[in-house]
């Protein structure tokens, strides 16, 4: 793989958040994106955690209520700290695409998915040259062979040109809050009465 001397980058936030449909220009990102959750979710549970960095102020909260809660597939949210909020995704509607990324087979994934991730980061800059290459490695083994010194076969071989997710990097040590219940007094009667 050849990304493999550079820093790791978060690659759910690169691949993943783009699926969920959330326009770019919005407000609030995610500072950080998880596929695992330790002890809570796996990469079978086919869910997606993004942490958003800021105080429930009036202005996140519009935001929230307007994009993040009323979103299709979320499956839970609440703070995990004063200024922390975490928001889990379901993903099991891609789950061919979510599959193909915990592997690193990026170009395997749909075309549908590939139209989605590229229309995110747009079509000029450096950014977009790179995730382009990620999803079709195929069309840049001359451009990565060239740039690294190497034997295009060598690249070909390879085939993929950004190396699979690291898996210990893309989860969240954090406890989940608990979820209180909505009654804590479990004898109320629910039976009807007569009056």
């Amino acid at each position: 793989m050849i990304d493999a001397y550079s820093k790791y980058f978060q690659k759910s936030k690169i691949f993943l958040y783009p699926l969920l449909g959330i326009k770019k220009n919005e407000d609030y990102v995610p500072t950080e994106t998880y596929i695992c959750w330790d002890n809570i979710y796996t990469p079978e549970d086919c869910k997606y955690m993004c942490i958003y960095n800021s105080k429930r102020d009036l202005k996140f909260q519009k935001f929230e209520n307007k994009v993040l809660k009323h979103h299709k597939n979320l499956n839970w949210h609440g703070s995990i700290s004063e200024d922390r909020q975490a928001y889990v995704f379901d993903c099991s509607e891609y789950k061919h695409d979510y599959e193909m990324f915990i592997k690193g087979s990026y170009s395997k994934m749909s075309i549908n998915s590939k139209d989605k991730i590229l229309n995110y980061f747009g079509k000029i800059g450096k950014i977009s040259s790179y995730i382009k290459s990620y999803l079709n490695p195929e069309e840049y083994h001359d451009v990565y062979a060239e740039a690294f010194l190497v034997n295009v076969e060598i690249i070909q071989k390879v085939y993929e040109i950004c190396t699979p997710p690291n898996l210990k990097k893309e989860t969240l040590f954090e406890k989940k809050p608990l979820i209180k219940p909505l009654m804590s007094n479990n004898s109320i009667y629910l039976e009807k009465t007569n009056i």
